[in-house]
């Protein structure tokens, strides 16, 4: 998750002990999928419940940040903003901690396409949606990576079969989408660029998730060298690309600022942390619930702050999408042998967010 993303959030590109990605959610997203090693948290002080509140807040409020962020910032330098702070914030537990970045050219090749697909590539889109879609709207698109993520396990997992629960999820995930858009009114009121740029971000966190669990299960680093790894190849892909196709800023007002901080330090980085140690501590499908949460902080986020416009169909058709991504999540006809592999993929295919937050 790696680290995540809500968008999702998160969520890098690691995995999670046992049978869970750091990142799933990481978000990820909380997202185990291999066994990388390496010093454990010590025994945490705040009841798990706290921190897992304090994580779907998190990574709920990633949406309006973004969207506050883009007030003042080209999306691009909205999406570096938020890498750069995650990045400063891992490197400094790692300091902390005395934790060395992996090594190996293979290792940090994997890790440059796990941070372009989890956290370069979907942070860039959520930003740019966010230009002609609500906060709301990329919320609820950002639920949908788990519906992308049972898709493209049946194609790159074979031990991942499909069951007609899972395709009945799918299925209904897909109403839900429909619903949400307004299907009925020929999309009436949506900007339809946005909403793909959305539902492409969210497509991104599950593609990367795959390569993660075929890529990076094993690499024997801990998650936090991991992800602080990914973060700064994130950080270094950005700043070449992001002056390329947008000038410098020339100002830097207060409120975009702030919200960008906010988004990388605790979206993209002190949430990579939180998540980690939910699934240390409660295992990976507990700590992945906060996918279901997400959405609807950002959406009581972006109504109650922004004064975004919501319809009923939008609510009601969050909740038919969320429904379908629970039904992908489970049924799967695998031997039993094989099971971890396919669970370890369907935990990283939930959340925005190797980073993900704002999964």
């Amino acid at each position: 998750m790696s680290v995540v993303a809500p968008g999702s959030p998160s969520a890098t590109a690691t995995t999670r002990p046992s049978t869970a990605s750091p990142s799933a959610p990481g978000p990820s997203n909380g997202p185990s999928t291999g066994t990388a090693r390496g010093s454990e948290p010590g025994r945490p002080t705040v009841d798990w419940r706290i921190r897992f509140g304090a994580l779907s807040l998190i990574w709920g409020f990633s949406f309006l940040f973004i969207k506050l962020g883009t007030d003042g910032f080209a999306p691009l330098y909205v999406s570096f903003g938020r890498v750069f702070f995650g990045a400063l914030v891992l490197v400094a537990i790692l300091a902390v901690k005395r934790q060395r970045l992996p090594r190996g050219a293979r290792t940090w090749g994997h890790l440059a396409v796990a941070a372009l697909l989890l956290n370069a590539l979907p942070f860039s889109l959520f930003a740019y949606a966010e230009l002609t879609i609500s906060s709301t709207l990329a919320g609820i698109c950002n639920a949908t990576t788990p519906l992308w993520g049972m898709v493209l396990s049946l194609v790159a997992l074979s031990e991942d079969r499909p069951t007609r629960r899972r395709f009945a999820g799918l299925g209904l995930g897909f109403i839900g989408v429909l619903t949400v858009l307004g299907a009925w009114q020929g999309f009436d009121g949506q900007d339809p660029t946005g909403t793909l740029l959305a539902l492409i971000a969210s497509l991104s966190y599950a593609v990367g998730w795959i390569y993660v669990r075929r890529t990076l299960s094993d690499t024997g680093n801990s998650h936090l060298s991991m992800s602080g790894a990914q973060l700064l190849l994130a950080t270094a892909q950005l700043a070449v690309v992001a002056p390329v196709f947008s000038p410098l800023p020339t100002s830097f007002p207060v409120v975009p600022v702030l919200s960008i901080v906010a988004l990388g330090a605790l979206g993209t980085g002190l949430a990579f942390l939180f998540q980690y140690g939910l699934v240390a501590e409660v295992g990976p499908t507990t700590a992945t619930m906060t996918t279901y949460f997400i959405p609807v902080i950002a959406t009581a986020a972006g109504v109650a702050l922004l004064d975004e416009r919501l319809t009923w169909n939008t609510p009601v058709g969050a909740l038919i999408v969320l429904a379908g991504a629970a039904l992908t999540q489970g049924g799967s006809r695998a031997k039993a042998s094989r099971r971890p592999a396919a669970d370890a993929v369907r935990e990283h295919t939930r959340q925005p967010a190797p980073q993900r937050a704002g999964k």
